[in-house]
Parts: structure tokens; sequence; C-alpha cells
């Protein structure tokens, strides 16, 4: 049993107006140019967002976590932070979105402004100044005034245009009392990989990701007055909280510890460190294994998780392993227990954009032009290896491909969306396949479910 004592980490929220300001540009910069002076830092990231917990995670040496009060409840958040910042001198949450902007509909749930809060931690805020002078300190002031509890402490300036530029965005600020602890010139720009959905993730071009973390932190370094950033940080007061513990939640695991083979590598990509940490508390041994080059599921698995990324950009190579192809269309019919989510499902299917893929669920998928994209409360609509039918979730959907499913096959998921009824996935007693992204910390009787649903196959 964890006790409770208070959590004195220091910790801040990199935050913007809106997206697009540099928050990530700003919090992975920060990240590395810490770790790099010595420090232990541990990142997160506000949201359901896979992409940038990768390279916080490359940045810190150490992995990135998320913090969403939409998928894990409110009463998680702390908790879920002072696991993750176990052993850290100082804990960077960077935000998503704007700094109140959260699940649409649902007040400040979901927001940066609503976790800064829970963690009682200061907000250290991003602007872009590209064509702003004075006008920033009454953006500034808006923000800060919109919600008095929510402590915007300092500034970054982004894209300044020269050192008269800043000098008059420093003068504004300096009559709302707030300090600007660095400023990031419009020709100091660093890019990453990116693509549709965002940046493209670390362990896809793992090379370019660490020279342009790399970059970042010594941009941020010589930009940025980190002594400050990091007495901001300090400033954070105790906050009472029991850190989150897989065990406590699953019920610690025991007899005969089944194998659950776990999908990673470039092609897939998201998910959540929490959801393997549960499944080894439940009693699993949790064997990775890359379908782009293991011809072989690991040996005597009776589970499989497929989890998100992007099988779209690695259809070709996927269905080039024609080996792995037929090993788990052979585990699905000799019944064992599948659980996949968004690029798991593409893979269980017959094809992807007329590529043959595993063919456990009958189904056709392509991609599309448009981008589905949002939180859903959801109710399982059958049983499955995930979850008793009328289990009630919160995930969320992230994609742009489309699947056609045969009629009749049992659904995952009910939910509702634009006021009309959704049904979604495919489940039996031994799969579940669904575009609905889950972390498993909102609802651990999942991993428990899976695990005891495994045997040797």
């Amino acid at each position: 049993m964890v006790t409770s004592s208070p959590l004195t980490v220091p910790r801040i929220v990199v935050a913007a107006p809106a997206s697009g300001h540099g928050k990530t540009t700003v919090a992975t910069g920060i990240i590395r140019a810490l770790t790099s002076r010595g420090f232990t830092v541990a990142p997160f990231k506000v949201g359901p967002d896979y992409i940038d917990p990768g390279y916080h995670g490359l940045a810190a040496g150490r992995v990135g976590r998320n913090l969403d009060p939409y998928l894990v409840g409110t009463e998680r958040v702390a908790p879920l932070f002072a696991h993750g910042a176990a052993g850290a001198d100082i804990a960077v949450v960077e935000g998503v979105m704007g700094l109140y902007d959260g699940a649409t509909g649902e007040g400040e749930l979901a927001s940066t402004a609503q976790v800064a809060k829970l963690l009682q931690a200061p907000v250290l805020f991003v602007v872009d100044a590209a064509a702003q002078g004075r006008s920033i300190a009454a953006l500034v002031h808006g923000f800060r005034a919109f919600d008095p509890e929510v402590r915007l402490a300092g500034v970054i300036l982004n894209r300044v245009g020269s050192e008269t530029h800043r000098s008059i965005l420093t003068d504004a600020l300096d009559e709302l009392g707030l300090p600007v602890l660095g400023a990031l010139r419009r020709e100091a720009a660093v890019s990453a990989p990116s693509r549709h959905l965002g940046l493209v993730p670390v362990a896809e071009r793992r090379a370019e990701a660490v020279d342009a973390v790399e970059a970042l932190g010594g941009l941020l370094d010589t930009s940025v007055q980190l002594d400050e950033v990091y007495r901001l940080a300090r400033s954070a007061p105790p906050l009472a909280v029991t850190a989150w513990d897989p065990a406590e939640e699953v019920g610690r695991g025991c007899g005969p510890r089944p194998r659950i083979a776990v999908a990673s590598g470039p092609a897939f990509t998201f998910s959540y460190a929490e959801n393997a940490e549960l499944l080894a508390a439940a009693g699993a041994e949790v064997c990775p294994f890359d379908p782009l080059h293991d011809e072989a599921l690991p040996e005597g698995v009776g589970g499989l998780v497929l989890g998100g990324g992007f099988p779209e950009v690695y259809a070709p190579e996927l269905a080039a392993n024609e080996a792995l192809r037929e090993e788990v269309s052979r585990f699905g019919r000799l019944g064992g227990a599948i659980a996949a989510e968004c690029a798991g499902l593409l893979y269980l299917g017959k094809s992807l954009d007329g590529l043959p893929m595993c063919g456990v669920v009958d189904a056709e998928a392509v991609m599309t032009d448009r981008l589905t994209l949002g939180y859903r409360h959801a109710v399982a609509a059958s049983e499955s290896v995930l979850a008793a039918a009328g289990t009630r979730v919160s995930g969320h959907e992230f994609h742009r491909t489309a699947v056609s499913p045969s009629a009749g096959s049992p659904p995952a998921w009910h939910w509702r969306r634009n006021g009309g009824a959704v049904t979604e996935g495919f489940a039996g007693t031994r799969i579940h396949a669904s575009y609905l992204h889950l972390h498993w910390a909102g609802a651990p009787s999942i991993a428990r479910r899976l695990v005891e649903s495994c045997g040797v196959v």
C-alpha cells in the first residue's frame, strides 16, 4: 500500500493562447536543456497526444507520460503525475491547444488550465509575437485574468523579429508585472519531422528526431533563463497526493503468468506507458514485438495487444511480412485473446488500401481525406476480452481511415456524436478491435480482464 505524503517535486506547465504558438518547441527544448545540465526531468503532456511524449522522452531519457482528465478522471491526474515524477528533480508539463481549451462542450474538462490547477503548478506562457507589439500585454492580461486560480507566472516570446521588437514586447509585459524568461528569434526556428497528424513519431525517424531534440535543447539553453524557470517550478506548493500504483488498481496477479505480445516499432507507436504497467501488475509478462520485422509472435503468448500508430504509412511492409500475418491470423482462429485499437484494427482487417492484412476481422480499410477526431463517452456493446457488455469508458478517436465491416459483425462500442448514435468496432468472446483509443488507467479492469482471458495458443 502506497502511503500519502506531500509531493514536493518542482513543476511547471508550458501553455499558450492557442495551438501553433510553439509549446512543443519550448517544452521539448527546456526538457532537453535541463537534462543536459544534469537534472532528472519528468516529462508530461496534457491530453491524448501520443507523439509529443515521444519527443519529451527522447529529450529527458525517461518515458514521456500523458495527463488527461477526460480519459482517466480528474481524481487520477495528480496520482498519475506523482507516479511519473518519482525520483525527478523537476517535472515539465506541456499543455494542449490553448490554455483554456478542453473537451468540446464540457467546460474546462481536459484543458491545460484544469491540469495546472489540479497540480497547483505555475504556468509558463508561450506567445507567438511575430505580428504583435504592445497589444501582447492585453492578450496576456486577458488569459491571466480569465481564471484567477490559474497562476500565469512567466512568458516566453516566440518568433521575435529583432532586439527592438523584443524590447517593445518586454516593456509591455513589464506593465503587468510578468517576467519575460526568454525569447526565440524568428530565424532561429528548429523543425522536427512532421506529417498529416502532426509530428512524425520518434520511432519512425529516430536519427532525425535525435538531431531535432538536440538542436531544440541548444536553442532553449541560450534563449531562455533556465535558472528562473527552475525557480518558478520550485514555487509550486507541496501537493497532498498518493502516487498511482498499478498493483493497487488491478490487484496483484497470482498463479501462472500469461505472456502477452504487445506490438511496437515504427508502425505501432501509440501506447500509454501505464497500459503495459497495468498488464504487468495484473500478472502478465509483457513481450514487445515489431510487426514490421519480426516474422513470428513471441513464443508461448496467450494474448495479443495491437495499439495505434500509422499503419497506412507502412502498409506495404506490413503486407510483405506474410509469415507474421499468417501467424496472427492463426492466433485469432485458435482463440487467442486479442485487443486492438485504431492501427491494430486496421492490421487485423482483410486489407488496408488494397494490401493484404491479417484477415482476423472481416473488414476492408482505406485512407480518406477526412480526419475523425474527438473525445467519446462509450458503452461496451458486446462481451469481449476487454470489457463486459455495458462497461462505460472514456476514449478518443484520431484517424484518417475508414473501415467497411461485414453485415452482422458484433460491435465493440456504442456512443453518441452530434446528436446521433454511433456503433463502432468489432467484439467477440476472444477479440476486441476498435478505433477508440483508451487510457487503461481510466478503466483498469480492462487489464485484469485481458490477463485473465489469456491462455497459451
